[in-house]
């Protein structure tokens, strides 16, 4: 695989899986295939394209804590799309160096696809080609929550001070702990929002939102959101005034060349 790496690199970049469902419905199908149709022919070519960029975190969110008041039928539809997926999709991954994390709290699942994601996550935990994460069971607030009480134990057995608490001590009981805050949040399916996708990890990521559903999410589409961060000038409230009067140069031969394959 030949890698083209952008000028302006994103180092992490997360993706907000939306509009599975709204795919399967406008195609007259059922409220899985569209979750299917994501795992088995969208995720793999994003990553690919990833690789290709020299991007070295992606991480997808896959089912949120909310997604767990959906009905019976749908939920059981769903682990085996998982089940199969951790069969087939994730072995392919793991064979091309992809380190597989993740994010959110497994325990909810069916203790086989549990055990399942553990043991991938133990496989490919020295693979170093990129470092994919899945957020299962994941919600920004039932994290935070989660380190806030991971802290608290530290702070009881005299580990930490609290008056000296800092944000690095915080940031040790986040799921993502070693992974660098995402510069670009992508989401799919036409909402602009977050919905509480890495609260604490996104106060100072660029926001790309697009209106093609995720099944329909190509490596080109990827690039358009890729591009578009090329454009974006983070400043992270250190921005000179003298800076706002810099002509900036076009990028638009650069995004042709990329753009093009």
């Amino acid at each position: 695989m030949t890698k083209r790496p952008l000028v302006k690199t994103p180092q992490h970049v997360a993706i907000i899986m939306d509009g599975n469902r709204r795919w399967a419905a406008s195609r007259g199908f059922g409220p899985v295939d569209g979750h299917r149709v994501a795992a088995e022919e969208t995720i793999e070519p994003v990553i690919e394209r990833a690789i290709e960029r020299g991007i070295k975190y992606l991480t997808f969110w896959a089912f949120s804590t909310e997604n767990r008041n959906r009905d019976k039928v749908e939920l059981a539809g769903l682990f085996r799309v998982f089940r199969h997926a951790l069969k087939t999709k994730i072995k392919k991954l793991a064979e091309k160096g992809v380190k597989i994390r993740l994010i959110g709290d497994i325990n909810w699942f069916p203790k086989d696809i549990a055990k399942r994601v553990m043991q991938i996550v133990s496989l490919t935990k020295d693979n170093n080609t990129i470092t994919v994460s899945f957020a299962l069971n994941y919600g920004g607030r039932d994290e935070i929550l989660r380190a806030v009480k991971g802290l608290f134990k530290e702070v009881e057995v005299g580990r930490i001070k609290i008056e000296k608490l800092t944000e690095l001590d915080f940031e040790k009981h986040l799921d993502t702990k070693g992974i660098p805050d995402p510069e670009l949040i992508i989401r799919t399916g036409g909402e602009t929002r977050l919905s509480g996708y890495l609260p604490w990890q996104s106060v100072y990521s660029e926001l790309y939102f697009t209106e093609v559903l995720f099944p329909d999410f190509t490596p080109r589409e990827f690039d358009k959101a890729l591009f578009d961060y090329q454009k974006r000038d983070r400043r992270f409230g250190k921005g000179k005034f003298r800076s706002y009067k810099k002509r900036k140069k076009s990028i638009s031969t650069l995004v042709h060349q990329y753009t093009r394959h």
